[in-house]
């Protein structure tokens, strides 16, 4: 284990191995304090970062900072890292790297995404802590990741939207009545996707039924999910449901994922089983990930070598190696849903969420953000508006959206679909290209993908809007 040292204003700092300094060198949050990982001060976090600048890629394929031996998840890293897509930067440090990523998107490069099988998380999240937020909105904007699978997700000047209904007793009204206001605002291209009170397989079947019955009778050319347990949906798709995404939440330790009662064998079981059923039109890409900053400390899962606490923007990174092993169509960082334990106020979201989409992009993700916080963090709207626009600018593949922007089920607040309408307009972006052809057909969008005034009476979502 190497020993990084700084000397700033006179005060050498020494940081004891990569998992002390990638810490140590991340922007105060409350969620590496709580771990007791933090940098103790802004000199000694300025320092961390002018030490991590200095360390040379190479050395994260040399130090692992979740034991190989005990960690999948560390295992699936190091295995699959392509030493090929590597060359080209395998000498450069982690200063240098920004350098390279800077100058690239400046160009742009086309070719930047082709770095991402080279690029390990612990790369990325390093490089991500000597960034600015500029420099990750210019590197983000500057690649493009698409998915499909009956709508193209991640195309350049597009914004997707998950239409999120939920409901707090899985009413099928209130459902109905959700997915009538979002679908008339134009929203649902990525996925109209439930979070159910209940797992039990009965309940979520039932959902999968109604979200497929409206999405089949308008001839929505967009997926359905009901985010229930990776192992429910297999068992559902077994049993015949009409399963178009296998949903889970992933973390960056095998622990963690443990916790979450996962492991690689059983997401690639839910992959293969997705797949299976041949129902995307465009594209086979079936899965959908939910991720989150804090999640590995959430479950007493974020330990690294030598019993050191691992920061919490470096496991999220982790997660994201594992949502790409499995080719999904869509992943999210829920950014401020897991609360101000670990992200405490407006800046601390902001800035995570800016970090999450600039890893996952430079990955190879099709990355979108939740948009969100809890009521009980020193956040509020103005906040999301803030990181809703800036994500704009930084090319997010989608964000998620709900009634008012305030999930009465979930109990947290998000995006509103007139937030989508805002975003959209702002950047002048379109919805995914099969979606909006659907809107021009019904008669809801103009030529330029704009959103018309409708009169539900007269059009054919008139049957969903009954069943409110």
């Amino acid at each position: 284990m190497a020993i990084h040292r700084h000397t700033l204003a006179g005060v050498t700092h020494e940081f004891h191995g990569l998992v002390d300094l990638l810490a140590k060198a991340s922007p105060r949050r409350s969620g590496d304090e709580l771990a007791g990982c933090a940098a103790a001060s802004d000199s000694e976090r300025a320092a961390a970062q002018w030490a991590l600048a200095d360390v040379p890629l190479a050395a994260f394929l040399t130090e692992a900072l979740v034991p190989y031996e005990s960690d999948e998840v560390t295992r699936l890293i190091l295995d699959g890292h392509d030493a090929a897509a590597f060359a080209p930067i395998a000498h450069l440090t982690v200063g240098g790297l920004r350098d390279h990523l800077l100058e690239r998107a400046a160009a742009p490069d086309p070719g930047l995404g082709a770095l991402a099988p080279g690029l390990t998380p612990e790369m990325v999240a390093a490089v991500g802590k000597i960034m600015r937020n500029q420099d990750l909105i210019a590197v983000s904007r500057a690649l493009t990741v698409t998915s499909s699978f009956r709508s193209t997700i991640g195309l350049p000047g597009t914004l997707a939207t998950r239409l999120q209904p939920n409901h707090p007793v899985d009413d099928p009204r209130g459902v109905a009545a959700a997915l009538l206001d979002g679908l008339l605002m134009g929203c649902g291209d990525a996925v109209l996707g439930i979070n159910p009170v209940s797992d039990s397989p009965h309940a979520v079947a039932d959902l999968l039924r109604l979200l497929d019955d409206v999405r089949a009778r308008f001839e929505i050319p967009t997926q359905t999910c009901v985010l229930t347990h990776v192992t429910t949906t297999i068992d559902l798709i077994e049993r015949g449901a009409p399963v178009d995404l296998v949903f889970q939440s992933v973390a960056g330790t095998e622990g963690a994922n443990r916790a979450f009662g996962v492991d690689l064998a059983v997401l690639r079981e839910g992959n293969e089983a997705g797949r299976s059923l041949g129902r995307g039109t465009v594209g086979e890409n079936v899965m959908y990930f939910e991720t989150g900053q804090g999640s590995a400390l959430s479950s007493g899962a974020h330990l690294g070598t030598g019993g050191r606490p691992v920061d919490q923007q470096t496991l999220e990174a982790r997660a994201y190696a594992v949502a790409r092993a499995f080719d999904p169509l869509l992943v999210n960082t829920v950014v401020g849903f897991i609360g101000p334990e670990y992200l405490y106020d407006g800046k601390q979201i902001v800035r995570a969420g800016l970090e999450d989409l600039f890893c996952g992009k430079l990955l190879g993700l099709p990355m979108g953000v939740d948009v969100c916080y809890t009521n009980h963090a020193e956040a509020d709207q103005d906040d999301m508006d803030t990181l809703l626009t800036l994500l704009v600018a930084a090319g997010t593949a989608f964000v998620i959206t709900v009634p008012g922007a305030d999930d009465v089920m979930l109990g947290y607040q998000s995006l509103s679909f007139h937030d989508a309408l805002y975003a959209r307009s702002i950047g002048n972006l379109r919805p995914a290209p099969e979606f909006e052809e659907w809107l021009r057909t019904q008669g809801m969008a103009d030529a330029d993908g704009r959103v018309l005034p409708v009169d539900v009476g007269a059009s054919p979502l008139r049957v969903l809007g009954g069943a409110s």
